[in-house]
C-alpha cells in the first residue's frame, strides 16, 4: 500500500522558528504583508514587531493602534502637525498621553519632538523606565526657559537612562554641563551620549567637554560637535582629548567633529587641504590618547585644522586599539610616508573595515596603495578632498581590495571627476553596491579617448610609460618584480605579482564588465546650472538593480544664467529600471524667493528646471528639499514644482522638507496611490510662526483628512 504524504507549508514549522524569521524582517511593507495572511501570521508578527514609526494627527485619538503592546522603541517624532508642541496641538495632551501608554506599555526607547519642556513633562511619566530617549528639536529654544530646563524634566523623570541622542536637538552648549553635575547618578548610568548637534555655530568648549566626561565615567559612546579653531575661546585641543581619556576609559566609540563639518557643503577642490592655523592638536597629545583607550571600536576625528605628521601616533593607535574597526580622520597629513614596499602609520591598521581620509594634503596615489595594502579588510572608502589623488591611484586601490570593499565615496578631489571616479571603480563595477561621486563632467572627452586607446586595464597604466623609476616604485609596493623591455619609442613592461595580489591584475572578466549589477545606492552631488543627463555616457548606463539614489544640488542660482535647456535631467534615471526611492536635495541652491532682479530666474523657475522630468520615473518614495532663500529664510514649495511632482503617479510616499501653501498641496491629491505626505521644517532655524499664506495647523489636518478619504486598492 502507497504511503501517502500530507503537503506541509512554512505554516507548519514551530512558533519559535518562525518568530526568529518574522524578526528578521525590518520593511514596514513587508511585515504588513505577512500579518494578513492569518491570525497566527498576525499573532506572530505583533510579537516580533519591537519599532515603530507613529504618523498621523495627534488629534485622532481613535487612530492610535493598539496592537503592538511588545514594541520597544517608539517614535513619536513625525507626528502631525509636524514640529508642534504636542502639549498645545491637542485639548487634553494627558489623555493622548495616557493612551499612548495603554497602547506601547513596553517602550524602553522613546524618540520625541521636544519644541518645550511641556511636552516632555507630558510624555516621560507614562513609561519611568525609559533607557533611550532621543529628543527632535529644529525650532529656536525657547527664550524664556530657565538653562537646563529640557534636561532637568527628562533626568527627573527617567532615572533608568543609559543613552541620550541630541543630534537633532536644539539647544546652547551651556544646558547640558550643570544639569549632568545637577543629577549624578543618571550622569554615571549613562553609556551612550550623542551630542553631534547639527544646528550648533561654535560647539562645546574645552571646559564644557572636560565637565561632561568627568560627569559620565562609564560612557562606551561619546559623539561631540566641538570647535578646533584656536582663534576661538575655549577651542578644543589637547587638554579637552586628555580630558575624555583619563574619564572615560570604557570608551568603544569617540567621534569628536568640528562644526564647520556638520553643514556637509562640499569644498574647494582647488584647495590644497592646509588651513591657515593648526590644531591645538600634537603628536604627544594623541599616543597618550590611543594608549589610554584600547578599547576603542570607531574613532572619527574631523578637526578642519591642520594635525601635521600625524603618521607615528597612527602607529601608535594600532598597535594600541587592537579592535579598530572604523576611522575617519579630517585634516590629518603624514597619515602614510609611502616610501619603498615599507608599510607605516594608517596602513598598520590592518583591522579596519571603514576608511574615511578628508582633506590630507600629502596623500598621493602612492600612499593609497600603502593603504591597501595595510588595510586589507576594508569593505567601505571614502576619500574627500584629496587634491593629489587621481584616478590611477583609485583604481589601483579598487583592485587591490576587490575581494571586500562594497561602499566607495569620492569627493571633492580635483583629478577624480565624475568618469575618473567610474573608471577608478571598474575592478569592483560588479560587486560594489554603494556608491557617491561628484557630477563633474569635465573630463567626458578624455574618458572617451583613453577608452579608443586603451580599452582594458593594465599596472602599465598606474605610471606614465616614460617614467620607469615610477613602475618600478609601484612594484616594490605590491612586492612583485618588473622586466621591461623597449618596443621602438614605448616600454612594454610585464609584471609578477605575488599571489596574495593575483585577483587584483584579473576579475575573470577583465574589468571590461559594463554592468553595475550590484549597485543598489547611489549619491551624487551636483553644481547648480549643471545637467544630469551625461552621467550614463560617464560610465554609468547599466545599473539593473539600483534601488535609490541621492542627488545634492549645491551653489548660488543668483547671477546664474538662465538654462539653455528646460529640464535637469531627472528623466534620465529612468533607464535605471529598479529606481523606486530618491532624495533630492536642492536645499543648499540659494536663489530668490519673492521678486528676482530684472535678469535673474527666482526659484520658482529654478524649481520648474530641477523637477522637470520626474513624472517619467516610477518612483515609490521621494524625500524633497526644496531651494531656499537665506535673506528670508524661507524654504517654500512652489506652484510649478507641485504641478510636477502631482505628475509622478506611482508615489507612495512624500515628505517635503519645507513648507507650502495649502492649494498647492492639493495638487498632490491627483496621485492616486499616495498614502503619505508631510510637511517637515527639518533645518535650523525652523520658521517659528505659520505664515499666513503657508500651511498652518488647520491647513495639514484638512490636506490629511482629504488624503485618507480617498480609496486606496492596497
Amino acid at each position: 500500500m502507497a504511503t501517502r504524504y500530507s503537503a506541509t507549508d512554512m505554516g507548519d514549522l514551530p512558533d519559535a522558528i518562525l518568530s526568529n524569521i518574522f524578526s528578521l524582517v525590518s520593511d514596514t511593507r513587508a511585515r504588513n504583508a505577512l500579518s494578513l495572511v492569518c491570525r497566527k501570521y498576525l499573532a506572530l508578527e505583533r510579537a516580533t514587531r519591537v519599532s515603530l514609526t507613529l504618523r498621523g494627527n495627534v488629534r485622532d485619538l481613535y487612530r492610535i493602534p493598539t496592537g503592538f503592546r511588545r514594541v520597544e522603541h517608539l517614535d513619536l517624532s513625525l507626528l502631525s502637525p509636524w514640529g508642534h508642541d504636542l502639549a498645545s496641538s491637542v485639548h487634553d495632551p494627558l489623555l493622548l498621553a495616557h493612551r499612548l501608554r495603554l497602547a506601547f506599555p513596553s517602550v524602553s526607547s522613546l524618540t520625541v519632538y521636544a519644541r518645550s519642556p511641556a511636552t516632555l513633562q507630558v510624555l516621560l511619566p507614562q513609561w519611568p523606565h525609559l533607557r533611550r530617549v532621543k529628543l527632535v528639536r529644529w525650532h529656536q529654544r525657547p527664550l524664556q526657559s530657565p538653562l537646563g530646563a529640557d534636561f532637568a524634566t527628562l533626568f527627573e523623570h527617567c532615572r533608568s537612562l543609559s543613552a541620550l541622542d541630541l543630534s537633532s536637538f536644539y539647544y546652547y552648549t551651556e544646558d547640558l554641563p550643570p544639569a549632568l553635575q545637577g543629577y549624578p547618578l543618571i550622569a554615571s548610568s549613562l553609556t551612550r551620549l550623542d551630542l553631534l548637534t547639527t544646528s550648533f555655530s561654535e560647539g562645546f568648549k574645552t571646559e564644557e567637554i572636560r565637565v561632561i566626561a568627568a560627569a559620565c565615567g562609564n560612557l562606551r559612546e561619546l559623539l561631540v560637535a566641538c570647535t578646533f579653531d584656536p582663534r576661538y575661546f575655549g577651542f578644543v585641543g589637547d587638554q579637552a582629548l586628555l580630558d575624555i581619556a583619563a574619564n572615560c576609559p570604557k570608551l568603544t566609540l569617540l567621534h569628536l567633529v568640528d562644526t564647520s563639518s556638520l553643514s556637509n557643503s562640499r569644498g574647494d577642490p582647488e584647495d590644497d587641504g592646509l588651513t591657515s592655523e593648526d590644531a591645538g592638536i600634537t603628536r604627544a597629545a594623541l599616543v597618550e590618547v590611543f594608549s589610554k583607550l584600547s578599547l576603542l571600536e570607531e574613532l572619527v576625528l574631523d578637526v578642519c585644522r591642520n594635525v601635521r605628521e600625524s603618521g607615528l601616533a597612527l602607529e601608535v593607535l594600532s598597535s594600541k586599539c587592537k579592535n579598530l574597526r572604523v576611522l575617519k580622520l579630517g585634516q590629518f597629513h603624514g597619515v602614510v610616508m609611502a616610501i619603498e614596499s615599507h608599510l607605516d602609520g594608517l596602513a598598520l591598521c590592518e583591522g579596519l573595515t571603514s576608511l574615511s581620509i578628508k582633506n590630507a594634503a600629502d596623500l598621493a596615489d602612492m600612499g593609497l596603495i600603502e593603504i591597501a595594502r595595510g588595510c586589507s579588510k576594508l569593505r567601505k572608502f571614502e576619500i574627500q578632498g584629496c587634491k593629489n589623488v587621481t584616478w590611477k591611484g583609485m583604481r589601483l586601490l579598487a583592485s587591490l581590495l576587490r575581494r571586500t570593499l562594497l561602499d566607495v565615496r569620492i569627493s571633492c578631489c580635483k583629478n577624480l571627476d565624475a568618469a575618473a571616479s567610474l573608471r577608478a571603480m571598474e575592478p569592483i563595477r560588479d560587486r560594489i553596491q554603494r556608491l557617491h561621486i561628484d557630477c563633474v563632467w569635465d573630463g567626458l572627452e578624455e574618458r572617451k579617448r583613453r577608452e579608443e586607446a586603451c580599452p582594458g586595464f593594465s599596472l602599465n597604466e598606474v605610471a606614465e610609460p616614460s617614467v620607469p623609476s615610477q613602475s618600478n616604485e609601484v612594484m616594490h609596493f605590491l612586492g612583485g618584480s618588473i622586466d621591461c623591455e623597449d618596443t621602438g619609442r614605448n616600454k612594454r613592461c610585464k609584471y609578477t605579482l605575488d599571489s596574495q595580489f593575483s585577483n587584483a591584475a584579473s576579475n575573470g572578466n577583465g574589468f571590461l564588465c559594463n554592468s553595475w549589477e550590484r549597485l543598489q545606492y547611489l549619491s551624487l552631488w551636483i553644481g547648480v546650472g549643471d545637467l544630469l543627463t551625461p552621467l550614463p555616457m560617464a560610465g554609468l548606463e547599466d545599473c539593473p538593480n539600483l534601488e535609490e539614489i541621492r542627488i545634492k544640488v549645491e551653489g548660488d542660482c543668483r547671477g546664474k544664467p538662465k538654462p539653455a535647456v528646460p529640464a535637469f535631467g531627472l528623466s534620465m534615471l529612468s533607464c535605471y529600471p529598479a529606481l523606486s526611492k530618491m532624495q533630492l536635495d536642492c536645499g543648499d541652491a540659494l536663489g530668490y524667493a519673492l521678486t528676482a532682479p530684472s535678469g535673474q530666474m527666482d526659484l520658482s523657475l529654478w524649481e520648474r528646471f530641477f523637477l522637470n522630468g520626474i513624472g517619467n520615473l516610477c518612483l515609490n518614495e521621494l524625500d524633497y528639499w526644496p531651494p531656499q532663500d537665506r535673506d528670508v529664510n524661507q524654504r517654500s514649495l512652489s506652484l510649478p514644482a507641485a504641478g510636477l511632482l502631482a505628475q509622478c503617479l506611482t508615489l507612495r510616499k512624500l515628505f517635503i522638507h519645507g513648507t507650502a501653501h495649502e492649494h498647492f498641496m492639493n495638487f498632490l491629491l491627483r496621485i492616486s496611490n499616495l498614502r503619505d505626505v508631510q510637511l517637515r521644517e527639518d533645518y535650523y532655524p525652523a520658521p517659528e510662526n505659520d505664515m499666513s499664506t503657508e500651511m498652518r495647523v488647520d491647513s495639514c489636518s484638512r490636506f490629511e483628512d482629504a488624503l485618507n478619504r480617498r480609496y486606496i486598492l492596497d
